[in-house]
């Protein structure tokens, strides 16, 4: 009889109160579950449940149909967690709420094995001792795609540097959240143009990144960025570097002849001030 007049007096609470529970860093467990159960179809309870870390993956996989692509794709920004919680991932794949660009990569990250020769390429072209290129090989090929993103996310340099190119975009963006890449390795991927346009992409958006100098000119030099991403580094660039710009053949020649305009309009700034 207790129990269920507290499952009355839980239900008869507004959500903010709820959400504001749920908000908290020691939400008791049996919350979750209740409100999985009872509260999953109410506005901001599910993606209050996804947003709090403490979330068991039952409950998780519980609210899944109710999250809005916002609440997705933040879990999508922690792939540390997501790849962490098994069946998460194909839940959230099913949901009405997932746009077909997340839902590849929710695919890809269930995937068993990948595409070995492709691994086999981003090993060769990132290791130059054929031993150790073995040895990589061997690894990383019987991992399943889940395990190569945790690898990305809490490996070392070498690896990043291999998985940075796997075939997995969803591994390519793993080591790209990884809190141990460095300002030096930041600055090697921009200038990497054997790297794939959506990799290069999410640098040039990486607010730490563009901190680094060195990032935001190899971005702009480095001929596969996508345009749209350059044109925006381009205010960015010192004058000596918009003058090299302007004369290089290797860039688009939208973007060299915006670089060789905003040259010109410093230099008429300066002379005229």
């Amino acid at each position: 009889m207790i129990s269920e007049r507290a499952g009355g007096a839980l239900l008869s609470q507004p959500t903010g109160a709820t959400l504001a529970a749920l908000a908290k860093a020691d939400v008791a467990p049996h919350l979750f579950r209740y409100c999985a159960k009872y509260f999953a179809d109410q506005p901001g309870i599910a993606d209050a449940m996804a947003k709090n870390p403490s979330c068991p993956a039952a409950c998780l996989i519980a609210v899944c149909p109710h999250l809005t692509t916002a609440a997705v794709q933040a879990l999508m920004d922690d792939l540390d967690r997501l790849s962490s919680m098994p069946g998460v991932a194909a839940a959230l794949a099913t949901s009405s709420s997932v746009t077909s660009e997340q839902r590849l990569q929710l695919q890809e990250l269930q995937q068993e094995r990948s595409d070995e020769a492709a691994i086999a390429d981003a090993v060769t072209a990132a290791e130059p001792d054929r031993t150790r290129q073995q040895t990589l090989l061997q690894r990383l090929a019987r991992m399943r795609v889940v395990e190569r993103v945790q690898l990305a996310l809490k490996g070392n340099r070498e690896e990043r540097l291999v998985l940075i190119r796997d075939p997995c975009r969803v591994v390519q963006r793993a080591v790209l959240q990884s809190p141990r890449i460095t300002d030096r390795e930041a600055e090697s991927f921009s200038a990497m143009a054997n790297l794939s346009e959506e990799v290069l992409r999410l640098i040039s958006a990486n607010r730490s990144f563009l901190k680094n100098y060195n990032v935001v000119r190899n971005l702009v030099q480095n001929p596969k960025t996508p345009l749209d991403a350059s044109l925006h580094l381009l205010p960015n660039i010192t004058a000596q570097d918009l003058k090299m710009l302007a004369s290089n053949r290797n860039i688009p020649d939208i973007l060299r002849t915006a670089a060789g305009k905003l040259h010109r309009q410093r230099s008429q700034s300066r002379t005229s001030s």
